[in-house]
């Protein structure tokens, strides 16, 4: 089974990035195979509802978001992470959200995978909640099973990331909850 990371911050190498990774060496360290988009990486035009692709036709804006389309539709499970931007997501990873829409007018393709997201704030208080919520209603739309850490809404992270230990801990417990149920399906 084959989880994807996205990593939302459009900052190379900061704290989402290295959080997806480390999520995503403990699933492939639990047998899984892993994929990631990283935002940092990539340019994402946002959508600017054409309706193209509601006509069963690809987007017409040539990006780097033609192969996340693959990415998502491969992918078992999805862990996103986002930073924390005027308290939701960043600009950048919801154009990949409004953009994803082809794939739910096109026959719902995330429907019924598995979806986790993370939220990384300048406090530990920092809106963190709100922005997982807003991944998870973008999941929820797409007809996907949210989960979260076990006991909360996911991971709950303040930078610098690494030397959060008690939202780490968070982190660690979202992916493995997400490697839990997917295990349970093999």
């Amino acid at each position: 089974m084959k989880i994807l990371g996205i990593s939302g911050s459009p900052k190379s190498g900061g704290n989402n990035d290295a959080l997806i990774e480390k999520v995503l060496d403990i699933a492939e360290k639990r047998g899984f195979e892993t994929d990631k988009v990283l935002i940092s990486a990539s340019s994402i035009a946002p959508c600017t509802a054409c309706g193209v692709c509601g006509k069963g036709e690809n987007c017409p804006i040539d990006d780097d978001m033609q192969p996340v389309y693959d990415k998502l539709a491969e992918a078992d499970a999805i862990i996103v992470s986002s930073p924390v931007y005027f308290g939701t997501m960043t600009a950048q990873l919801k154009a990949l959200c409004d953009r994803s829409v082809q794939l739910r007018r096109q026959g719902f393709q995330l429907s019924n995978k598995f979806g986790a997201a993370m939220a990384i704030g300048g406090s530990r208080n920092g809106g963190q909640e709100k922005t997982i919520q807003t991944i998870h209603e973008w999941m929820h739309v797409h007809g996907m099973v949210v989960m979260g850490d076990g006991g909360h809404f996911g991971g709950i992270l303040k930078k610098p990331a690494a030397g959060d230990e008690e939202g780490m801990q968070t982190a660690v417990d979202t992916i493995n909850k997400l490697c839990d149920v997917l295990e349970m399906l093999k």
